[in-house]
């Protein structure tokens, strides 16, 4: 399993101080196969613990995802600012999977290299 973020949710997770260890939580748990809501499309909304404190004050993000083989969290957002995603939102995020989790590892080593994704190194 591999996991990326994309260069905003480096940014958000980087502010909120989300570690490598929250993000893995989450895809592990994924794996799991507790999953928050699965949207369709390989798009799943996944709770982060916020640092200090629990899931269910926590983060929500979007992560494109496909079991056993790759997770790419693209968005984030605090439970207490934002409820839910929009459905134009939420089609859009579908429309990103499609091509995200296409990608043949040459492509996405070339992304990573342009610093629009960057992978999430899990902590031995």
């Amino acid at each position: 399993m591999r996991v990326f973020k994309n260069a905003w949710f480096v940014r958000f997770a980087r502010k909120e101080k989300i570690s490598a260890e929250a993000l893995w939580d989450a895809v592990e748990r994924a794996e799991q196969g507790q999953i928050g809501a699965d949207l369709g499309g390989g798009v799943i909304k996944q709770r982060i613990a916020r640092p200090g404190g629990g899931k269910s004050k926590g983060y929500r993000s979007i992560v494109l995802y496909r079991k056993g083989d790759k997770a790419f969290f693209v968005f984030g957002f605090p439970k207490n600012v934002q409820d839910n995603i929009r459905e134009d939102e939420e089609a859009q995020f579908k429309r990103m999977a499609k091509e995200v989790l296409a990608l043949t590892d040459e492509q996405l080593q070339r992304l990573i290299h342009n610093r629009q994704f960057e992978e999430v190194i899990k902590d031995a």
